[in-house]
């Protein structure tokens, strides 16, 4: 059973760039970063942020290091929040300052609807203290047959991520532990398998664990209860990573 959506939430959306880099779509687009890049009408920054309004957040931070996203921001009622070595000491950051419940999304979420969001936050189980969205496979062709996105493959079927994440509460941030973690280690897929353990490796390799099973043996590893959520419209699941998937969010909105 879920608690229903969460009254009232934060946002924070991560909006950073990494110094010295050129970011591949917003040089496509011809845009100082990829949140200005302007889809119908509206950069993808406004876009995200319309949806989280709609959705009813009580506040929202946007975490950027980027003048030109900064200068956007000027005169508006969301927070500027600074950006970190990485996303999860930035959303770690961010929690301190912005509060639980805490919906944490990216600027590049182009096609983000409220309505994404309250489904997202009614499906989260009660007993969740974390929770992340994604979208199976059937669902992601079937709204964009031509999309190539990342699956995580399990028992139970292929997902893909959604850029969707709650964190409800301070004992959350267990999770946020265990990303920093992991982004430390990036570089020593070795020592990420040994943290993960050799069990949850083997067993996730053959196929044998479904999403759920994954994602509380994560959770238990991170000392917190999480769940995964499957997102009702496979849109969900696509951002605006490269130039090809800039090409597919116009196309579907066009076709909208």
């Amino acid at each position: 059973m879920s608690q229903g959506v969460e009254r009232p939430f934060n946002v924070l959306i991560l909006a950073g760039s990494r110094g010295g880099e050129v970011d591949p779509v917003a040089a496509y687009a011809g845009v100082a970063h990829k949140g200005l890049i302007v889809l119908e009408g509206r950069t993808l920054l406004a876009r995200v942020l319309d949806a989280a309004r709609g959705a009813g957040a009580a506040s929202i931070g946007v975490s950027a290091n980027d003048e030109a996203i900064r200068a956007a921001l000027a005169g508006t009622d969301v927070r500027l929040l600074p950006t970190a070595a990485g996303p999860s000491q930035s959303v770690q950051d961010a929690a301190g300052q912005l509060g639980f419940p805490l919906l944490v999304t990216t600027v590049d979420h182009a096609l983000l609807r409220s309505d994404w969001i309250r489904q997202f936050l009614a499906d989260t189980p009660d007993f969740a203290n974390a929770a992340v969205l994604l979208a199976p496979e059937d669902r992601v062709r079937a709204a964009a047959p031509g999309t190539q996105r990342t699956y995580l493959k399990f028992r139970d079927g292929r997902y893909s991520g959604c850029n969707l994440f709650l964190l409800r509460d301070e004992s959350a941030m267990g999770v946020v532990q265990l990303w920093r973690k992991v982004e430390a280690l990036r570089k020593q897929p070795w020592k990420i398998a040994a943290m993960l353990g050799p069990g949850f490796l083997a067993r996730y390799l053959l196929g044998v664990l479904t999403l759920d099973q994954a994602v509380a043996r994560l959770g238990k590893l991170a000392g917190v209860q999480a769940a995964a959520v499957r997102a009702r419209d496979g849109r969900t699941a696509i951002d605006v990573d490269k130039p090809a998937d800039l090409d597919l969010v116009r196309q579907l909105v066009e076709e909208a």
